[in-house]
C-alpha cells in the first residue's frame, strides 16, 4: 500500500514527437536551376564559337574566289552563296546565276499578261549606243535607277570619246563597300543587280575598274594584302553582282583594279570620292579596237634577227584617244606617231 503523496496528474511528463524537415540549405531544388543556367550559358558559348569559325571559313572561301577572278565551278551551272553583308549576318545571302540565266527567264505573269519586272525601271530606244546623244539617253536611265536605289549622291557620269563613264563612289554619309572589304553594301548590291538587266538589253561592252583611296595597309610587304588587291576584288565583286541581276558574261570586256593611282580628288587622296567603281560603257568601234589592241597585231615589221615590232592600228589608237583619224591612208608599223 502506497503511503506517499499522490502524484498530480497534471505534472505528468508529456512527450511530443516532432517530424523534422530536410535541411533548407542543402536539400532544396535551387542548385538544379543554377546548374541548368550554367549548362545553357556554356552551350551558348560553344554555339557562338562555332558560328564565328564557320563565318571565317566562308570569308576565306569568298576571298579565294575574288582573288582568282572567277567563281568556283563556273560554267557547270552551280549556284554559289556569299556570306552576308557588312552587318555580319549569315542569313543575308544572294545566289550567283547559273549559265544560261537570261533576262527572258525572269519574266513574270501579272493579270494574265507577261510582264518584264524591269520594264518600269527603264525604257531603251535602241540596242546599240554610239553617239554622244545616245550616251546621254543611257546616262539618264542610269541616273533614274541610281536615284531609285537611294544612291543618287554617289553617282557621277561623263560622256567621253570612248563612251559613257559611270562613277559610283563613296560619300561621307554612305559607302559602296564595307571599309577595307570587297563586300558591297546592301543598297549598292541591289543597284548593281538593277543595272544588270539594263546592260543585258544593249549590245555595248564595258570596262569595270575598281579604285581605292590612298590610305595604305599596315603590312607593306610585296605579298601582303594591298589596295591593288582590294581594287581588283571590288571590281570583280561588282561584275558578279551584275551577273546576278541578269547581265550576260559577254557584256564585260575587261575587269581591272587601279588601286589609288587615278584619284578624282587629287588634292585629297584619302577623300571618299576616290573610293569608287567605274563602268566605262564603250561604243562599238571603241570596244572593237580595244579588243584588237590586246589581240594579234595586224601589222608586224622585223626589227632585228628573231625580233619583230608591231603597233596597234592607227585608227584604233585615234579612236581610243578621242582623235578621229583624218588621214585614211594605212600607217606602217615603223611610222612615227
Amino acid at each position: 500500500m502506497r503511503t506517499g503523496p499522490r502524484p498530480d496528474k497534471h505534472a505528468e511528463a508529456v512527450v511530443k514527437r516532432v517530424s523534422r524537415k530536410h535541411d533548407e540549405h542543402g536539400h532544396t531544388g535551387a542548385w538544379k536551376v543554377a546548374f541548368a543556367d550554367f549548362c545553357l550559358a556554356l552551350m551558348c558559348l560553344f554555339l557562338v564559337l562555332w558560328v564565328l569559325a564557320a563565318r571565317n571559313s566562308e570569308q576565306i572561301d569568298e576571298v579565294k574566289r575574288l582573288v582568282e577572278g572567277r567563281m568556283i565551278d563556273e560554267g557547270l551551272g552551280h549556284r554559289l552563296e556569299t556570306v552576308g553583308g557588312p552587318r555580319g549576318s549569315l542569313i543575308d545571302r544572294f545566289p550567283v546565276p547559273s549559265q544560261g540565266d537570261t533576262l527572258s527567264a525572269r519574266r513574270a505573269v501579272v493579270n494574265g499578261d507577261v510582264k518584264d519586272p524591269t520594264e518600269d525601271d527603264f525604257h531603251l530606244s535602241r540596242k546599240r549606243y554610239d553617239t554622244p546623244a545616245d550616251m546621254r539617253e543611257l546616262s539618264e536611265v542610269v541616273r533614274r535607277l541610281t536615284a531609285r536605289a537611294g544612291l543618287e549622291g554617289n553617282l557621277q557620269t561623263e560622256i567621253t570619246p570612248q563612251g559613257l563613264r559611270v562613277m559610283l563612289h563613296d560619300t561621307d554619309q554612305q559607302g559602296m563597300f564595307a571599309r577595307g572589304s570587297a563586300m558591297p553594301s546592301e543598297r549598292f548590291r541591289n543597284l548593281l543587280k538593277k543595272l544588270g538587266p539594263l546592260f543585258g538589253e544593249i549590245e555595248n561592252r564595258m570596262l569595270i575598274i575598281g579604285h581605292t583611296d590612298a590610305l595604305q595597309y599596315a603590312d607593306q610587304g610585296h605579298s601582303a594584302y594591298s589596295n591593288w588587291t582590294l581594287s581588283n576584288q571590288r571590281a570583280m565583286s561588282a561584275r558578279l553582282a551584275m551577273l546576278d541581276g541578269g547581265m550576260p558574261k559577254d557584256s564585260v570586256l575587261q575587269v581591272v583594279g587601279m588601286a589609288d593611282r587615278a584619284p578624282i580628288d587629287a588634292e585629297h587622296p584619302r577623300a571618299p570620292v576616290n573610293r569608287r567603281i567605274e563602268l566605262m560603257i564603250l561604243g562599238t568601234a571603241q570596244a572593237r579596237n580595244l579588243a584588237a589592241m590586246f589581240g594579234m597585231p595586224d601589222e608586224v615589221s622585223p626589227l632585228m634577227d628573231g625580233v619583230d615590232a608591231s603597233l596597234p592600228r592607227g585608227e584604233a589608237m585615234d579612236l581610243l584617244q578621242g582623235q578621229p583619224n583624218q588621214d585614211k591612208t594605212p600607217r606602217s608599223a615603223g611610222a612615227a606617231r
